[in-house]
C-alpha cells in the first residue's frame, strides 16, 4: 500500500506542477513524468501489457510529438502569456462537469460477474483483440499524428526574416 501511495503522490505532484508552470517545455517534461507514474501504477496493479503500452505510446511517441511541436512552432524569445484569473472558475466548472459525466457513466455501467478473476486470455490474445477490429483506428491515429508533426514543421519553416511580425 505504501508503494501505491508513493506512485500516486509522485504522479499527482508531477501533473500539478506541470499545470502550474508557465514554461511549455518544463510542463511537457513533467507531463512525461506523470505518464511514467501512470505506467508504474499499471505495473503495480499487475497489468504489464498496459504498462508497456503506456511507456511505448505515451512516454515514447506522443511525448516526442508534443516536444517537437512546441520546439518547432514557438519562437524561443516569445514572452509567456500571463495567466488570467478570470478563467479559473469556468475551468473548474468545466472540469467538474466532465468529472460528473465520467462518474455517472462509470456508476451506471453494469459490471460483469467475477470482475476480480484473472482474464481467460493472455497478451497475444489481447493484442489480437485490440488490433483486429481496431487496426484502422490505430492507422488513422498514426497518420493524424504524422500530419500534425509535419504541419508543425511547415509552420516553423515559414518563419523567416520576411515573415517575422
Amino acid at each position: 500500500m505504501i508503494a501505491l501511495a508513493a506512485i500516486a503522490l509522485g504522479t499527482l505532484a508531477a501533473a500539478a506542477v506541470a499545470l502550474a508552470l508557465r514554461d511549455l517545455i518544463h510542463s511537457a517534461l513533467l507531463l512525461i513524468a506523470s505518464w511514467v507514474g501512470i505506467a508504474a501504477f499499471y505495473l503495480w496493479a499487475g497489468a504489464e501489457f498496459i504498462a508497456f503500452a503506456q511507456v511505448l505510446i505515451y512516454v515514447g511517441a506522443i511525448s516526442m510529438v508534443v516536444l517537437f511541436a512546441v520546439l518547432l512552432t514557438r519562437p524561443p524569445t516569445a514572452p509567456a502569456t500571463p495567466v488570467r484569473s478570470g478563467r479559473t472558475v469556468p475551468g473548474f466548472l468545466a472540469g467538474g462537469a466532465v468529472l460528473g459525466l465520467l462518474a455517472g457513466a462509470v456508476l451506471s455501467s453494469p459490471l460483469p460477474a467475477g470482475m476480480g478473476a484473472a482474464p481467460a486470455f493472455g497478451v497475444r490474445e489481447l493484442g489480437l483483440k485490440l488490433l483486429g477490429p481496431h487496426a484502422g483506428a490505430l492507422l488513422a491515429t498514426g497518420a493524424l499524428l504524422t500530419v500534425a508533426l509535419l504541419g508543425a514543421v511547415v509552420l516553423a519553416a515559414g518563419r523567416g526574416k520576411e515573415d517575422a511580425p
